[in-house]
């Protein structure tokens, strides 16, 4: 270990318990250890991560018994922000530590990545880059609470079980677990990410499982136009607001190319493929939905564009789908539909 490694592990060690409350959310002290799944911070017991020194050892070493892998601090830090150079890895502990950093090496030596802004583009491609698939995590099981199960073609969603989330500039950083949706414009190219922390204790009427916080969704990157995409669209799609209110509608329309723009403003300025005739519009049933229903009529019909509106019965189609059912939600959705439309895309769901 080169001698800026070693201050850096011992400069970590002397903050153990909370390094790992930073990087190791998903875990919890009993003793002496800190115990958590694995050193990407999955939650668990078979990585137990030493506290203060010991007859048996420094504090900061860990040791995963399920795997065997073994390390120190900075690993820590790389594995669960998904770094791979040490320069990057230093910074963050650095960051972290809140010390000073060392005069910048001549540009020749230089293999880091650059960082880039917070909230920018290559901020959100970083975010979904290190966050993993949902399946068997905290959001396949948020989303199956919200009564939503027609889970295929969901790529576009990742799990982070350690995202950073600051209330405000002058609050400290927490980590929760989050669901984080990708942005993409209409060329399939990431432009930013959409991240929903959740509740670690599971699912309750009040937070319908998000996380306990001011503000449990936010948005980075480039936003405008774009959207969180399921299906590749063609002459049909249909575009809305939320991500459950759009994954509760494809329920009952499994084959449907669907897109969520996260917000009213943002549905209203969505961008149409070149290919779409027929725009189905997935209202939320509240004044800014009408605004929204509106302009996008406008628009669809100044290129030719078909417009229906799908209006739910209560507050959006995600509201629909836990209060009043799957069945509810098909027939009603059934009614709005192009004649056309119900044999293509509701044939399956009947």
């Amino acid at each position: 270990m080169s001698r800026d490694a070693s201050e850096l592990a011992q400069c970590l060690a002397r903050n153990a318990e909370t390094v790992c409350r930073h990087y190791l959310s998903a875990g919890r002290r009993e003793g002496g250890y800190w115990l958590v799944g694995d050193v990407r911070n999955t939650a668990g017991r078979s990585m137990f991560v030493r506290l203060k020194e010991t007859p048996k050892g420094p504090a900061g070493k860990w040791t995963d018994a399920a795997t065997g892998e073994h390390g120190d601090l900075l690993d820590v830090i790389r594995e669960s922000c998904g770094l791979i150079d040490f320069k990057d890895v230093a910074d963050e502990a650095r960051s972290f530590l809140s010390l000073p950093h060392p005069e910048p090496e001549p540009e020749r030596t230089r293999t880091a990545k650059a960082r880039v802004p917070t909230g920018s583009p290559e901020a959100a491609r970083r975010l979904f880059a290190m966050s993993q698939s949902i399946e068997r995590t905290r959001v396949e099981t948020y989303l199956r609470n919200r009564g939503i199960t027609a889970l295929h073609g969901t790529g576009s969603l990742r799990f982070h079980p350690g995202c950073y989330y600051r209330p405000d500039d002058d609050a400290p950083t927490e980590t929760w677990p989050a669901m984080i949706a990708s942005v993409t414009d209409l060329s399939g190219h990431l432009s930013g990410a959409h991240r929903t922390w959740l509740d670690p204790e599971g699912f309750s009427e009040a937070t319908l499982g998000k996380a306990p916080i001011d503000t449990p969704r936010r948005a980075m990157g480039d936003l405008l136009g774009n959207a969180v995409r399921f299906g590749v669209p063609g002459e049909v799609m249909a575009a809305g607001e939320g991500i459950e209110t759009i994954l509760s509608l494809r329920c009952v329309l499994p084959d449907m190319a669907m897109a969520a723009a996260l917000s009213a403003n943002h549905l209203a300025a969505i961008l149409f493929p070149q290919t779409l005739r027929r725009l189905y519009i997935v209202r939320d049933n509240d004044a800014a939905g009408d605004g929204a229903r509106n302009t996008l009529i406008e628009r669809a019909d100044a290129v030719g564009i078909e417009a229906i509106v799908l209006s739910p019965r209560l507050s959006d189609f995600n509201e629909d789908l836990r209060l009043i059912g799957i069945d509810a939600l098909r027939a009603g959705a059934r009614v709005q539909l192009a004649p056309q439309d119900v044999a293509r895309f509701m044939a399956r769901a009947a």
